[in-house]
């Protein structure tokens, strides 16, 4: 199963094909992509790498971790998962109407 590794530090003339480049001579490489901004087209600095087996990540962070990339140190991790939409802020208040406490007392 492949697993997606995060990218940080990326030279801003860093391409998919050079992103890609630098990690097939660690293994495998299922997909490389440079993240852009959607309004300008320019890279935001980071990617994200799929290789095809975790041993292959695990030796892609191992060697490339620190390394130079386009003239750039890069940061090199395993990508952790999608956080459900914030879900690591819930619980808390609750909201609504004075939770019960009190409330309206019509008639006296």
């Amino acid at each position: 199963m492949a697993v997606k590794l995060f990218v940080g530090g990326l030279s801003f003339s860093t391409s998919n094909e050079g992103l890609r480049a630098a990690f097939a001579a660690v293994g495998a490489v299922e997909s490389a992509s440079v993240v852009t901004d959607r309004d300008t087209g320019r890279s935001r600095g980071f990617g994200f790498v799929e290789m095809a087996t975790a041993e292959e990540a695990n030796e892609a962070v191992s060697r490339l971790n620190g390394t130079s990339l386009d003239g750039r140190q890069i940061k090199v991790e395993v990508a952790k998962g999608p956080t459900g939409g914030g879900g690591q802020r819930r619980g808390g208040g609750g909201g609504g109407f004075g939770g019960g406490h009190g409330g309206w007392r019509g008639g006296r």
